[in-house]
């Protein structure tokens, strides 16, 4: 460590500005109080030849004006490896689970440039959730990346946690006909896979809940866990992303392994960004947000990316403040994305689970070379079917449902029929609902959705539909 010292010469909230006269650190080294090494700070940006702002890492309190700082010439370093498998971790890779010290194959810097072109491939392949509405309107490819966007308490947490289990579960979760579908072998995927949840900005008690659910559901074993809850101070909020992409990064590109992404919530990585560059008092955009927002996010995803051998897929929770899509801070990540889910809180509040508004989600995965001929067909026709009932609403409330000719009244008995049929129950949910969790397999999806656009069903009641995996559960289908 260099014997040089720096001087803290102003303090703005978590911002602290540090002056080098001589042997000026580099852009993300780690500084600390002379007089305390546990007391961190980075180099976030430069403020002038001399002075530069850094971003605090720990409590505020033992910090004042006047202090010396040394730096220790490196940036934050993270253990990666098969030993945070598991685990929970903070952004410095120190242990949150009171298990003992983090086994790790190596540690390695949080920032990185994306991959090269050259290393990036493009697959095909479909990464099934058995969940119907994401699987069949929303389907995802391996390396893709999803975007479940919804305000608050609609359920994006409850999704996600979902997904973990249904693609990176214990094999033993799933009964053996999963694989009908030929692109996901539980008993096989569990062994090559593994997921990374980066938790920025959320609740603590969110948090818990995750690590328990996992947990009990025997799927924490394949998931490393990052976190930096909304108690932390913006600093580590937005870094706590970098240090679970890191980790991503070495399943993916040394030990070879499909690796499941997740964050929760990316809404807060940006609000985080936001809150620092006022500190520093940066000119903001015209939106109010940072000016560096974009590059920011560009920094964030495009090392998410499919690499040669293996691939990281990337499924992002979106909070929407006031549940507004509009808001910059949502409308940066969509450049991003393949995939869509939209959670409605009108339909959430209906007491359908997923919450999903289907017409408002997406995916450009959505053609025939993709997800196959039929899958194709029966999307559109659904989503057809679902626009004409739509416009239906008003007359109904109206006048009522006894009022529409014969030929709208069989598009709306079936719009409700699908609709019902793309609720389903959770695994990870059982003990809230006292219903056991269904997975189905997206030909079982598209084959049954068929038969209800076709006219099958039209003689089945809409409420035995709901909250059902196959048709096959009725009786007499």
């Amino acid at each position: 460590m260099d014997t040089t010292y720096g001087k803290i010469i102003g303090i703005q909230g978590h911002i602290i500005e540090v002056e080098f006269t001589q042997n000026q650190p580099k852009l993300h080294d780690i500084l600390v109080l002379e007089k305390d090494p546990s007391t961190k700070m980075e180099v976030f940006a430069s403020k002038g030849r001399s002075t530069f702002y850094c971003i605090s890492l720990s409590q505020m309190q033992k910090i004042s004006r006047g202090m010396n700082v040394l730096s220790t010439k490196k940036p934050i370093l993270v253990p990666v490896g098969n030993g945070t498998l598991g685990r929970v971790i903070d952004v410095f890779g120190n242990p949150l689970d009171e298990l003992g010290e983090i086994k790790k194959d190596a540690e390695l810097p949080i920032y990185k440039d994306s991959p090269s072109i050259k290393n990036i491939t493009y697959h095909q392949d479909l990464l099934e959730t058995g969940i119907k509405v994401i699987d069949l309107f929303s389907p995802i490819v391996k390396g893709g990346k999803i975007g479940i966007f919804g305000g608050a308490g609609v359920g994006k947490t409850l999704l996600i946690t979902e997904i973990i289990h249904n693609v990176v579960g214990n094999p033993a979760s799933q009964p053996a006909s999963l694989s009908l579908g030929g692109k996901l072998q539980r008993s096989e995927n569990s062994k090559e896979s593994v997921s990374v949840f980066a938790g920025v900005g959320e609740r603590i008690r969110e948090g818990h809940e995750l690590y328990e659910t996992l947990k009990d559901r025997g799927v924490l074993p394949f998931v490393a866990l990052v976190l930096g809850t909304m108690g932390e101070n913006p600093s580590v909020r937005f870094l706590t992303s970098f240090s679970a992409i890191t980790i991503a990064e070495y399943f993916r590109d040394v030990l070879k392994k499909d690796v499941l992404f997740f964050i929760d919530n990316i809404f807060r990585f940006a609000q985080a960004g936001n809150e620092l560059s006022v500190l520093m008092n940066t000119i903001p955009s015209e939106d109010g947000y940072q000016a560096t927002l974009s590059s920011e996010m560009a920094a964030f995803h495009e090392r998410l990316t499919p690499g040669l051998s293996a691939s990281i897929s990337t499924i992002e929770a979106i909070y929407l403040p006031n549940d507004d899509i509009l808001d910059q801070g949502v409308q940066a990540v969509f450049p991003y994305l393949d995939s869509t889910v939209a959670l409605s809180r009108n339909i959430y509040q209906e007491g359908f689970l997923p919450a999903v508004d289907i017409l408002s989600s997406t995916s450009a995965n959505l053609n025939a070379s993709v997800v196959g001929q039929l899958h194709s067909e029966v999307v559109l026709s659904a989503q057809n079917l679902l626009k004409q009932a739509a416009s239906l609403d008003r007359i109904v409330s109206l006048v009522g449902e006894t009022e529409l000719s014969i030929q709208d009244k069989v598009i709306y008995e079936r719009a409700k029929k699908l609709r019902n049929f793309m609720t389903q129950n959770f695994f990870v949910a059982e003990n809230q609902t006292g219903r056991k969790g269904a997975y189905v397999d997206r030909q079982t999806t598209v084959r049954d959705v068929n038969a209800i656009l076709n006219g099958k069903l039209d003689n089945v009641s809409e409420e035995k539909l709901k909250f059902i995996g196959s048709i096959k559960e009725i009786s007499g289908s």
